[in-house]
C-alpha cells in the first residue's frame, strides 16, 4: 500500500500548494521573534543615576554642562563610565547596601563652590559619606522600557531576570501541553487557538499597570507561543514531500531570522516599550485568517482514520499544483499501522549505554544552545555600542549560518559541522571578552561570529535529535531533550544580568566553557549521514559497530534500487 510520501511524489512534493502554505507559515515563524528575544528592547537598561535633591539648581547656578554636573555630584562617575553595575556595588566601607550610591551632602547649602563643591562642603570624593538612593532615579534615554517604568535596577534588578525567565518557563510547560493538543485535536486547531491566545496576551501586556500582571501575562504568552511556532513547523514539514522536508524545516527557522531584522527596525522606530509591545502582536490578529488559507495536515487526518478528508486535501494539492491524481490512488484507503509496537518509556532513554550517552549529550547541547543564543543577545543589549546596530549585525549572520548547514550536512555530515559550530561559538565568546572596550568594532565582529556558530548548532540539534532515536520513542526523546532548551532559557537571564555586575564580560567566559564542552561532546555522538533512521534500541546501540556499515549498505541498496526502478 502506498504511503502519503508516495502520493506526494505524484501530485507534487513542493508545488504551488506547498509553497503557499510554506510562505504563510513563515510569517508566523517571523512573528515569534518579539516573544523570544523581546527582552533586549522591552527591558533595555539605560545609563542611570540617583536623584540628588538640589543638584539641578546648583548646576543651573554654576552653569555646568551635563558632564561637569555628573563628575561633581555622582560618586565615581569618571572612573566607571557607562558601566551600570558599579552604580550598585558596596561602598568602600563595606556596608551591605545595594542601592545606587549618592553623596550624603546638602547641595542646597549656601556657599557651595562651583569649582570644588565637595571641598567647600568639608570633604572630597574619598571622605564624603555615601548613602543609598531614596529620591528616585534619572535615566539617560529618549525612550522607555520596563526598567525605566518600574525602576528595575540595583536591588530590584532581579525582576528583569524574572520577566524573561517567566516566558521560558511558559515555553517549558506549554510545549508538552500544546504538543498533546496538536496530536489530539489537529495541527490547524492548535495553530489557530494558540495564535488567538498569543495575540490576546500580547495586547494585554501593553496595558496592564503592574509588574506582577506583566510577569503573569508573559508566562501565559510563553505557554502558547512556542507551541504555536512548533505546530507551524510540524504542519509545514508534513505537507511537503520527503525530498524537501529538511530544507523547508531549515528555511522555516530562517524566517525567524528575518523576524529579527523586522523587529529591530520596529523597535528603532518605536522606542517606547508599551507602544512597541502593542505593535508586535497585531500581525497575530491577521493570522486568524489562516482558518481559510491553511489545510489540516493530511498525515494527522490519516492517523485519526479520517481518510476521506485526507484524500480531499490531497486532491486539492494535486489541483493547485496542476497535477493529475493517478486513478489507482483516488480511492485508496489508509490503515493505521499496527499498534502492537513497543510502548515508549522514559527509562528507555537511559537504559542502554549508547541511548544513555545520546540522551545526556543531546540534553546538554539543547541547554547550551539556548543559553548561548539567548545569552549573546541579552549581553549585546548591555554593550556600550549602538544597541540597534549591534542587534542588526548579529541577526544578519544567521543567514550564512543556515546556508552553511544546507551545503554541508549532506556532504560533510552532521557531527563535524555541529562540533565545529559549538567550538567556534565558545572561542568567539572568549575573544569577545578579551578584546578591550575601546576596540568596539572588533568585539562586535567576534560576537557576531559566536552568534553564527551557536545559530548553526541550535538548528542542527533540532534535526539530529530525531535521527538518533528509534521510531517508537523518537517523539518522546525529542520532547525530553529539547525541554533542557527551556531550562536554559529560564537560567540565562540570571547568568547574564547578575554576572555583569561582577564583570561586564564574565557571562562570555561562562559561555566559552559551555560551548567548548558542547563541541567536544558532539564528537562522541555517531554520524547519521547516509544512514537509515533506527527502528529499535538495538539499531542505536549498533551505530558504532559493524551493523552500522551494514545499515549503510542497506540504505545504498535501497537507493540504487529506486534509481533503477525509475
Amino acid at each position: 500500500m502506498p504511503s502519503l510520501d508516495d502520493i506526494l511524489e505524484n501530485v507534487g512534493e513542493f508545488g504551488r500548494f506547498q509553497k503557499q502554505t510554506f510562505f504563510i507559515l513563515c510569517l508566523l515563524s517571523a512573528a515569534f521573534t518579539p516573544v523570544y528575544v523581546g527582552v533586549v528592547f522591552f527591558g533595555f537598561i539605560p545609563e542611570h543615576r540617583c536623584v540628588s535633591p538640589g543638584v539641578a539648581e546648583l548646576s543651573q547656578r554654576c552653569g555646568w554642562s551635563l558632564e561637569e554636573q555628573l563628575n561633581h555630584t555622582v560618586p565615581e562617575w569618571g572612573s566607571h563610565g557607562a558601566g551600570f553595575g558599579s552604580r550598585c556595588r558596596r561602598d568602600a566601607g563595606g556596608l551591605n547596601a545595594t542601592g545606587v550610591r549618592r553623596y550624603e551632602v546638602d547641595w542646597n547649602a549656601t556657599g557651595v563652590s562651583c569649582t570644588d563643591p565637595l571641598g567647600s562642603l568639608g570633604g572630597n570624593w574619598s571622605t564624603v559619606p555615601l548613602g543609598s538612593c531614596q529620591d528616585g532615579w534619572v535615566y539617560d534615554s529618549p525612550g522607555t522600557s520596563l526598567v525605566t517604568e518600574f525602576n528595575l535596577v540595583c536591588e530590584d534588578s532581579w525582576k528583569l531576570d524574572l520577566f524573561q525567565s517567566s516566558v521560558n518557563a511558559g515555553f517549558l510547560i506549554g510545549s508538552i501541553n500544546i504538543g498533546y493538543i496538536a496530536d489530539r485535536f489537529g495541527r490547524k486547531f492548535c495553530l489557530l487557538s494558540t495564535i488567538l491566545a498569543n495575540a490576546v496576551c500580547g495586547i494585554l501586556l501593553a496595558f496592564v499597570p503592574t509588574y506582577l500582571w506583566i510577569v503573569i501575562l508573559r508566562f501565559l504568552q510563553g505557554l502558547v507561543s512556542k507551541g504555536c511556532w512548533t505546530a507551524g513547523y510540524i504542519l509545514v514539514t508534513e505537507v511537503v514531500g520527503p525530498t524537501y522536508r529538511r530544507m523547508v524545516g531549515i528555511l522555516y527557522q530562517m524566517a525567524f531570522s528575518v523576524g529579527l531584522l523586522v523587529f529591530d527596525a520596529v523597535a528603532y522606530a518605536i522606542p517606547q516599550w508599551r507602544w512597541l509591545q502593542l505593535t508586535v502582536p497585531l500581525p497575530s490578529c491577521f493570522f486568524l485568517l489562516y482558518y481559510w488559507c491553511l489545510p489540516e495536515s493530511p498525515r494527522w487526518l490519516m492517523s485519526q482514520g479520517k481518510n476521506d478528508k485526507a484524500m480531499k486535501i490531497v486532491s486539492d494539492i494535486a489541483k493547485k499544483n496542476r497535477k493529475q491524481m493517478p486513478s489507482h490512488l483516488e480511492d485508496i484507503k489508509f490503515e493505521e499501522e499496527d499498534s502492537g509496537k513497543q510502548s515508549p518509556s522514559f527509562l528507555d532513554l537511559v537504559r542502554t549505554p549508547q541511548m544513555r550517552k545520546n540522551t545526556f549529550i543531546l540534553m546538554y547541547n539543547w541547554f547550551t544552545s539556548s543559553v548561548l543564543y539567548q545569552g549573546l543577545i541579552m549581553h549585546m543589549g548591555l554593550a556600550a555600542g549602538n544597541m540597534y546596530l549591534d542587534f542588526l549585525y548579529s541577526a544578519l549572520v544567521e543567514f550564512p549560518a543556515a546556508f552553511i548547514i544546507i551545503t554541508t550536512i549532506d556532504r560533510v555530515g552532521r557531527r563535524y559541522p555541529w562540533a565545529a559550530a559549538n567550538l567556534v561559538a565558545g572561542a568567539a565568546c572568549l575573544v569577545t571578552a578579551l578584546v578591550p572596550e575601546d576596540i568596539h568594532w572588533l568585539k562586535v565582529i567576534a560576537a557576531c561570529i559566536g552568534r553564527m556558530g551557536i545559530t548553526m548548532a541550535f538548528e542542527m540539534v533540532c534535526f539530529v535529535n530525531t535521527e538518533l532515536y528509534p521510531t517508537y520513542i523518537r517523539n518522546l526523546g525529542v520532547v525530553v531533550c529539547s525541554s533542557l532548551c527551556d531550562v536554559g532559557g529560564v537560567i540565562v537571564p540570571f547568568i547574564v544580568y547578575r554576572l555583569v555586575e561582577v564583570w561586564q564580560d564574565l557571562p562570555l567566559v561562562v559561555f566559552t566553557v559551555l560551548g567548548l564542552i558542547a563541541g567536544g561532546l558532539v564528537l562522541l555522538l555517531p554520524e547519521t549521514k547516509g544512514r537509515v533512521l533506527p527502528e529499535t534500541v538495538e539499531d542505536v546501540e549498533n551505530f558504532h559497530g559493524r551493523s552500522a556499515a551494514k545499515a549503510k549498505k542497506i540504505y545504498l541498496h535501497v537507493q540504487t534500487s529506486e534509481v533503477a526502478h525509475d
